[in-house]
């Protein structure tokens, strides 16, 4: 199966090589945990979810880091500012620790809600100052770093006579050394566009660690290059993020890896985009700002009802990873409207009596092809979920007494949709108790569904409704049709 992904680096699709074989090495910024989950932390763990469900499904080896950016740094740059979490922690009179461990829980909760998948590793930054400091004596000892008042900054004006800064943003940092100089004596920096390696923590910094120059603690950027480089090597193939790290954050990793090592890290640097709000990027400030779990409740005037997590993951793969993708009641509610209907056709797959061949008007052929080429392709999820509908009209035309599918078409068509449908867009079926069999779980409904038949066959008209009523709002969908009754979660 032969692989396109956009590379951010080098701005065109490329095909994916790896470079160790069948083993793949892949890195994905996670969350800065300082507050509860929102739309922005799903897109980017939607789409490398993708990817990470993809390469296995290429028969690549993979080896998935997402790394929890926790306390430490700095909120700005990690250059001036104060880090949120220790600020948070100072005003609640509580250790900065366990406000970590209580948004770190609270993002792994939604992530399993949007059933993505855990990476293989996930390191946190506070937990890896060992190596980030070796980083930073690497980078002083070849020198591209000084120090400067027991801080460490790295020398981006050297670094770019030698090598180029810029790279991946495609940023002209001549004209920036040129034009956003300070007077002389007026910063602990050389120049303003050099940035933190190690920071001295002032005396009201709660997170500080022991190093060679003082005591603090460890610029932003140094956490993904010195974690990347533990558990990757100095070389692997992929590097992900929100298109908002693109600079500086991944642009200062590129500088720190070839300063420190002498080449770059990584193979291919792939960025999703962001999530507007009706037009406007989301933020606090603007007011706009939706946690996950208000999406799921409902819980915030924005909405104006819950969305499942199944919907928002639909919602997400509808537009490509590489888009824009706005957020409005309407759009939330068309996503729920069609997975609705893509799961009514995969629920319609079971109940299909195969006949002697697929008739004319039932256009099933060459369906997994146009699927495998199209998420192959830099993960078109559009195209993708284009070709499902198609299939699924095509499924409602014969449950519907108007075509016929052969077994083997029939059987096709089934795997298909458990590939692409759950297996790979990762869209979750149906959910139910832990260590529940579900045949007996089926066979429960279905006896419930019979006693419901027989009340109305005994015009006991409360009982039916009673039964129907309660099953949905435990999330059972019940559909009356001419055949009988039909149910799915």
């Amino acid at each position: 199966m032969k692989l396109t992904i956009y590379n951010s680096l080098t701005r065109k699709k490329e095909v994916f090589s790896p470079l160790h074989g069948p083993h793949v090495g892949m890195y994905v910024c996670g969350p800065t945990v300082y507050g509860d989950p929102h739309l922005g932390h799903a897109r980017p763990a939607i789409t490398f979810d993708l990817l990470f469900r993809l390469l296995g499904y290429a028969g690549y080896k993979v080896r998935y880091v997402r790394n929890i950016t926790d306390v430490g740094h700095l909120e700005n740059d990690a250059d001036e500012g104060e880090d949120k979490i220790a600020k948070k922690a100072r005003l609640e009179q509580v250790e900065p620790m366990e406000l970590v461990q209580s948004y770190t829980r609270s993002y792994h909760r939604a992530m399993d809600m949007l059933n993505v998948l855990p990476p293989n590793i996930e390191p946190s930054a506070s937990g890896h100052i060992i190596e980030q400091i070796a980083l930073v004596e690497t980078i002083l000892k070849n020198g591209y770093a000084y120090q400067s008042e027991g801080s460490v900054y790295f020398d981006v004006g050297k670094y770019n006579k030698a090598h180029r800064y810029g790279i991946l943003s495609n940023r002209n940092i001549d004209d920036m050394l040129n034009t956003t100089r300070v007077l002389e004596g007026q910063d602990e920096k050389r120049n303003p566009v050099d940035f933190a390696l190690w920071k001295k923590a002032q005396p009201e910094h709660i997170m500080r660690w022991p190093s060679p120059w003082s005591d603090g603690f460890p610029g932003w950027h140094c956490e993904c290059t010195a974690m990347g480089k533990k558990y990757l090597g100095e070389h692997f193939d992929i590097h992900g993020g929100g298109m908002d790290l693109i600079f500086p954050h991944h642009e200062c990793e590129i500088a720190q890896a070839v300063a420190s090592q002498g080449s770059e890290m990584v193979r291919y640097w792939m960025h999703n985009n962001m999530i507007t709000v009706n037009g406007q990027k989301m933020g606090k400030s603007l007011g706009n700002f939706i946690t996950l779990d208000e999406f799921f409740t409902g819980g915030n005037p924005l909405l104006t009802q819950s969305y499942t997590p199944m919907t928002i993951r639909f919602f997400i793969l509808q537009a490509h990873y590489r888009s824009t993708l706005d957020f409005s009641n309407e759009a939330l509610q068309a996503s729920g409207k069609g997975l609705e209907r893509l799961l009514d056709a995969r629920s319609h797959l079971n109940k299909l009596t195969p006949s002697a061949s697929t008739s004319a008007n039932v256009n099933v052929k060459g369906l997994r092809e146009k699927c495998e080429e199209a998420i192959s392709d830099d993960l078109n999820t559009p195209t993708v979920i284009s070709h499902l509908f198609d299939a699924a009209k095509a499924i409602n035309t014969v449950h519907d007494g108007n075509g016929t599918v052969s077994a083997g078409d029939l059987d096709e068509l089934k795997d298909v949709f458990k590939v692409f449908v759950e297996d790979l867009l990762g869209i979750r079926i149906a959910v139910t108790a832990p260590n529940v069999n579900s045949a007996a779980f089926a066979k429960a409904v279905d006896l419930l569904l019979s006693i419901r038949r027989q009340a109305k066959e005994n015009k006991d008209w409360t009982t039916s409704d009673r039964i129907r009523k309660e099953l949905e709002s435990f999330g059972f969908k019940i559909k009356d049709t001419k055949e009988g009754v039909e149910w799915s979660l």
